[in-house]
């Protein structure tokens, strides 16, 4: 019914997010130009995100500025030839003001040969 290629890029992206293991993720299913946009911008950051090495940074940036306690994706739920979304669910501590957020967001993500070019994040009001 969807693409293969699709089906497979998704589920494995799920499966490194529910393991823990982003930073797999980024290394093997991402492309070197990757777009990521959040719902707004982040403290310091821009809200768009070009490049892989850029999205790293950004990773690296959360992962330094919060404390996670779990994380849980659920999907995918495909579209087309070539987009998926993801429910994140995400417990986590503000290293800086103490503050624990559960959270709740929606990524949608966009697929070329095998590889995620373009992830938009909309989150929860």
């Amino acid at each position: 019914m969807f693409n293969p290629v699709l089906v497979t890029v998704a589920n494995q992206l799920i499966d490194f997010c529910n393991k823990g293991e982003e930073a797999e993720a980024l290394a093997t299913l991402y492309d070197e130009g990757v777009v990521s946009v959040e719902a707004a911008a982040m403290p310091g950051m821009e809200r768009e995100t070009y490049g892989l090495e850029d999205l790293k940074a950004k990773h690296d940036w959360w992962n330094n500025a919060h404390e996670v306690h779990e994380t849980k994706a659920e999907g995918p739920f495909c579209f087309g030839d070539n987009q998926f979304t993801v429910i994140f669910n995400m417990d986590f501590t503000d290293k800086e003001s103490g503050e624990r957020t559960q959270a709740r967001e929606i990524a949608l993500y966009s697929e070329l040969d095998g590889k995620i070019t373009r992830e938009e994040f909309f989150y929860e009001a």
